[in-house]
């Protein structure tokens, strides 16, 4: 890979197509296996042999690192590529493992504890870049989003139900405009991966595999926990999600954590637009919409105006929302301004407490330009979703059970990981002589993953 010191310390556009030799040799570096080949290991006992379980486990990593959209199309370059073969501890042509083989490695590494050591890898590499990379995690989003698979014969699904794992099913997503009227209508058969992800890194901190009948809003809480482990203690400042994640449980939940909510809100009123602030009565000119907005009637013009308060900010002592009278913040006459203003020089205030309604007035008003931006974020996810379904065909459509899928699921989010390691730990390009140096970052990073520094030739 070859990055210039200009470049986002992320940069998954400098990812190449197909890596070269030295670039998976460190993929495979980087990734903290060993407790899960232990595990492997030890499962198998003292049966056969003819393929090693690191050569298998590597080989499902090489099916999803080199984008190979079949196993066999992988396990078709292992035979014709002796550099690669040997990597990865293969001797032979004719000790490449054969299809059938790795779907009962993935059968059995998607069973216990297998599965979780699996997962540790991955809350093992996140750790690792929360530790160094000091703004990671500080603004997140999440989404969640549908993948095809298949449910096992009934005897068989009854053993992964046993277990504890979801099992594929319909899904249905409905999406309606303003009005409220369905314009598109999402089914599938399969799962659903809730993430939560980093908006300026593009790097995944959490995700949680569900049925298609699980809303977002009861993942969230499990995945937000999982982030939080993740990374150094009030770390998370802001998440944004869309309206599936508007509940007053979620919102109560992350006023507890100090995390300020970046919610667009459901529309639940039918038919009224406004409602007085609780405590004002009908002598008061202060009303809020649906949205938490709040506005100042102005009733000396005829007909009255109603005029949006300027928003002043959040006060985290008094967990109130600071409004003032928008004539005297911007500068312009109002005509109710000697009723309002009276005796006030820096005019009327109000102070909206958020325990009224934590749903509909977050600590960052929805009416606001940072709300705006801060919600903007969620374009994140998407792109990280089109990441791991078109680089990584974590869509596959084609893997049988829940256990299969989990593993073929944990086992792209390892890649996912890994890669973002690899990416904030390469050294830069400085100008056109090829003069590379580490950041500060990387050589933390590289301290944590090779546990010493390694220095790097320039080429």
């Amino acid at each position: 890979m070859q990055i210039y010191v200009n470049q986002y310390l992320f940069a998954w556009d400098a990812l190449e197509d197909s890596p070269s030799l030295r670039t998976l040799q460190e993929f495979f570096e980087a990734i903290p296996d060993e407790q899960l080949i232990h595990s492997l290991q030890k499962a198998r006992g003292k049966g056969r042999n003819d393929y090693p379980v690191r050569v298998l486990w590597r080989v499902l990593l090489l099916k999803i690192a080199l984008r190979h959209p079949t196993m066999e199309a992988c396990l078709a370059e292992l035979r014709r590529n002796a550099d690669l073969r040997r990597m990865i501890g293969i001797e032979s042509e004719n000790k490449v493992p054969n299809s059938w083989n790795m779907s009962r490695f993935e059968e059995q590494l998607g069973q216990e504890p297998h599965r979780t050591y699996l997962k540790q890898i991955f809350d093992v590499l996140i750790q690792q870049l929360g530790g160094v990379v000091p703004d990671l995690g500080r603004n997140v989003a999440g989404d969640a989003t549908a993948l095809s698979a298949r449910r096992k014969k009934d005897d068989a699904a009854k053993e992964e139900v046993e277990e504890g794992l979801p099992q594929p099913c319909g899904g249905r997503k409905e999406y309606t405009d303003e009005q409220g009227k369905v314009t598109r209508v999402v089914e599938w058969f399969g799962l659903k991966v809730h993430l939560l992800v980093d908006v300026k890194h593009e790097v995944i901190l959490a995700y949680a595999i569900t049925d298609p009948k699980t809303a977002d809003a009861e993942a969230l809480p499990m995945v937000l926990k999982q982030a939080q482990k993740n990374l150094p203690q009030g770390r998370i400042a802001t998440l944004a999600y869309d309206k599936a994640a508007d509940t007053n449980q979620v919102h109560e939940l992350l006023w507890q954590q100090g995390i300020k909510a970046v919610i667009e809100n459901r529309s639940l009123w039918k038919e009224e637009t406004e409602r007085m602030l609780p405590g004002h009565d009908g002598n008061s000119n202060i009303v809020y919409d649906e949205a938490g907005t709040v506005y100042c009637y102005d009733r000396v013009s005829q007909p009255m105006v109603r005029h949006k308060m300027a928003y002043i900010g959040y006060e985290p002592q008094r967990e109130t929302i600071k409004y003032r009278c928008p004539a005297k913040h911007e500068g312009w006459q109002c005509p109710m301004s000697h009723i309002c203003n009276a005796g006030k020089s820096y005019g009327k205030t109000v102070r909206v407490p958020r325990h009224i309604d934590l749903r509909r007035f977050p600590a960052i008003p929805r009416a606001t330009k940072k709300f705006e931006r801060l919600y903007k974020g969620r374009t994140a996810v998407e792109r990280v979703n089109a990441r791991l379904k078109v680089f990584w065909g974590i869509d596959d459509g084609n893997i049988s059970g829940a256990r299969r899928f989990v593993a073929n699921v944990a086992t792209v989010m390892v890649v996912h990981a890994a890669f973002a390691t690899l990416l904030a730990m390469a050294p830069r390009r400085e100008g056109s002589l090829g003069k590379m140096r580490l950041t500060p970052i990387a050589k933390a990073l590289r301290e944590k993953v090779y546990g010493k520094h390694v220095a790097v030739v320039g080429t």
